[in-house]
């Protein structure tokens, strides 16, 4: 069974920082839009927060819902009440504390030892409430983060006025989107007793892969949205239509509650607009072609359109220079992608012999353990 390090704890206690943090610069950017008379966008801010803060508050108590209603029923009115003020995290990361602090410090894990052996069940409960913590953060990445970026970054190419924060900020976006889905990755290894630990290397690869083709298809919709925002939408729409369509027909089963499952297949069409996750845990490696084969076709298609449909707009020093970030994070992003699932993906990594990638089909088998909601969520 893998441990809850006193590294562990630190980035935890970091990752709080940085929460309470981006809440901050989310009211102060949204002030900076307002005061500046951009007041859509600074309005835009606030949605993709509000947004973001209602669904994750609503999976988190779901989460504890499904965890709590058999043994403390009465806890759930408080914990209600909690999320019902968009607070829920917090009682989240409160646990997270706590059973951390208990496994990193105060406790020894004995790897021979069964899951119900109280030092190792403390190192489960801190992973598992570390995961939670991540996979709500993957819906605010997504929800919140990313938009937020469009927004930035159309800020950025329709105004004259630069400022260096702007350029910090959305740098900052980029990287913490990327961090998040790579800490998800991590998190979810260590939850899964059939997945093997994420070393090193592998999460370098992974990160370059995931922030290379989100660099990409970003920029890409930014430029098609300084182009024509009408024919943005239209392309973003039709993205998580298809993204939507394709979790439908996966047949996901991660919520108890059919209104729950179908938020999460909602939920899960917006976030594959934007990177690849595997769904159901099963042979990816034809889907992920299609889908990068896709953002490419597209992205080339709105850097021609720019060129031919409104010359003009070439001339701005932006153009250029974007386009180039643009076509370099694709072929760059996706060369890492297929270095990291030949070589260096957990299961080819750490074990030469076995005969599949993991992403493609388990190699070899595990014990098995109760792992709940974990098995059934996103696979990177």
């Amino acid at each position: 069974m893998m441990k809850f390090t006193k590294q562990n704890f630190v980035f935890l206690v970091a990752a709080i920082i940085i929460y309470i943090v981006d809440i901050g610069v989310d009211f102060w950017v949204a002030s900076k839009y307002f005061c500046q008379g951009q007041y859509s966008c600074s309005i835009l801010i606030l949605c993709f927060r509000c947004l973001s803060s209602l669904i994750t508050q609503r999976f988190s108590y779901e989460w504890f819902k499904n965890d709590w209603e058999v043994t403390d029923t009465g806890k759930l009115k408080w914990i209600f009440l909690v999320h019902l003020f968009q607070c829920g995290i917090f009682i989240r990361y409160w646990f997270a504390l706590k059973y951390g602090c208990q496994a990193a410090f105060k406790q020894k894990s004995s790897g021979d030892a069964s899951e119900t052996d109280p030092s190792n069940f403390i190192q489960k409960q801190a992973i598992d409430a570390v995961t939670d913590i991540n996979m709500l953060r993957v819906f605010k990445t997504f929800l919140e983060t990313t938009p937020q970026l469009f927004v930035q970054i159309y800020v950025l190419m329709e105004h004259d006025k630069i400022n260096f924060y702007q350029y910090a900020a959305i740098f900052m976006s980029f990287c913490g989107i990327s961090c998040s889905v790579v800490d998800y990755q991590i998190s979810l290894r260590k939850a899964l007793p059939d997945k093997d630990e994420f070393h090193g290397p592998s999460k370098f690869m992974y990160l370059f892969y995931k922030l290379l083709t989100i660099t990409s298809w970003v920029l890409s919709i930014s430029l098609i949205t300084v182009l024509s925002v009408r024919i943005s939408v239209i392309l973003l729409i039709f993205h998580w239509v298809c993204g939507f369509t394709w979790t439908l027909k996966q047949c996901t089963t991660f919520c108890k509650s059919k209104k729950m499952e179908y938020l999460y297949r909602i939920v899960v069409g917006i976030i594959l607009i934007f990177t690849f996750f595997n769904i159901k845990g099963r042979r990816t490696k034809v889907c992920i072609f299609i889908y990068y084969a896709a953002h490419t076709v597209v992205t080339l298609g709105i850097l021609f359109v720019y060129m031919f449909w409104k010359p003009a707009l070439i001339k701005k020093i932006y153009f250029p220079v974007l386009s180039i970030i643009t076509i370099f994070s694709l072929v760059l992003g996706i060369i890492f992608l297929v270095v990291y699932y030949r070589h260096f993906h957990p299961t080819t990594y750490c074990r030469a012999w076995a005969y599949s990638d993991e992403v493609d089909g388990v190699a070899g088998e595990k014990d098995r353990v109760k792992t709940g909601r974990f098995q059934n969520f996103l696979m990177p």
